[in-house]
């Protein structure tokens, strides 16, 4: 059975793993030390919502949403900046899970809504829509100061 929580420090050596398993699937290098820095500053500070998906007391998943706002609505959005499940859980209803738990939040503070930024080639799109989600065809820019 898939349980849901919400992340904790106390959590930070379970999960840490799994975020740095995330970054390699977009191709970035391992970095476990870095991954802990950058969760403890996100979990202390509470700038962010992070999601675990377990299984028998095992973190298998996670989700990480970030508060935005809409100008244009006035109105305060979640950005699901990430998800993960860890490959020999997949396809068993996690992601799923962890997205639902994410609307729950944007329905149970009346937010206006939940936006998912993702690579273009990933696989999970397919889930996306079937949750409701809305492909957006607009054409976006982004700046990298690198």
């Amino acid at each position: 059975m898939i349980q849901i929580k919400q992340a904790t420090i106390k959590d930070l050596d379970t999960v840490a793993p799994l975020f740095d398993a995330y970054r390699v699937f977009y191709k970035e290098a391992s970095n476990l030390a870095d991954v802990k820095a950058f969760l403890t500053q996100r979990l202390n500070i509470n700038d962010s919502i992070i999601y675990l998906a377990q299984i028998n007391n095992q973190v298998v998943g996670f989700t990480q949403l970030y508060p935005l706002f809409s100008s244009v609505s006035l109105q305060p959005i979640l950005l699901l900046n990430d998800l993960y499940v860890d490959r020999n859980y997949r396809n068993k209803g996690i992601g799923e899970a962890l997205i639902s738990k994410a609307k729950a939040y944007c329905k149970d503070h009346k937010l206006k809504g939940l936006s998912i930024q993702t690579a273009l080639d990933n696989p999970a799109q397919h889930l996306y829509q079937r949750l409701g989600f809305i492909k957006d065809t607009d054409l976006q820019f982004f700046w990298s100061n690198e």
